[in-house]
């Protein structure tokens, strides 16, 4: 199901962020955003994910227990290994019975090139093997929304480049619906299907672009 946003309405104090604003996020489809800064990309995000509530209007095509992120910053439990900060998203899932999940753990540490860092903890690990871990969490949790807020945008370019192709290739053998936000229109064209160019506020779409 698409994600439908009906007439919404969003003010911080006397600053009105959305008014009115229509848009449909379609199923299974990468959808990137552009913007200005303060332009109420990640304000949109966050509505979305139910972190904060509209003024008025509605958001439809959301399960709220089916939301994945990716965030600037992996925000993984320094205190835990990769692979346990991975086992919290089967604490997540209900999944109770030992051992039931590790092939799924091993399978995406694989997948996102980490099968020997799997008992490292994230001071051990690069600032691009930490974005490698919170991409695996986002995919092992069943998710049909995920949420990307500039994850890629303290890496460097190379660097940037590959886990962009990771996370190309997890999304192809797993399918769910992706809005992406950033301030990079490379990292946009590299990953979206359906490009947005939002302006300032109130926010409207200037620009709708299909690349795929």
């Amino acid at each position: 199901m698409s994600i439908i946003i009906k007439d919404l309405g969003k003010k911080y104090g006397q600053e009105t962020i959305f008014k009115d604003f229509n848009l449909v996020f379609e199923k299974n489809k990468i959808t990137g955003i552009l913007g200005p800064s303060g332009a109420g990309k990640t304000t949109l995000l966050n509505l979305c994910g139910g972190l904060e509530q509209p003024d008025r209007g509605t958001i439809e095509g959301i399960n709220p227990q089916a939301i994945s992120y990716i965030f600037q910053e992996p925000r993984l439990l320094p205190w835990r290994t990769v692979r346990e900060n991975l086992r919290f998203v089967f604490k997540a899932r209900a999944i109770k019975k030992p051992g039931s999940h590790e092939r799924e753990i091993d399978a995406m540490l694989e997948r996102v090139g980490l099968t020997t860092v799997g008992d490292y903890y994230p001071h051990e690990l690069s600032g691009g093997m930490r974005q490698r871990v919170s991409i695996a969490r986002a995919f092992l949790y069943p998710s049909e929304l995920l949420l990307m807020d500039e994850p890629f945008s303290s890496l460097d370019s190379s660097l940037k480049n590959r886990l962009m192709d990771d996370f190309l290739k997890i999304w192809e053998q797993n399918k769910r619906t992706v809005i992406f936000v950033s301030h990079q229109e490379d990292e946009i064209r590299h990953l979206a299907d359906i490009i947005l160019t939002f302006s300032d506020k109130p926010v409207q779409v200037l620009k709708k672009e299909r690349l795929t």
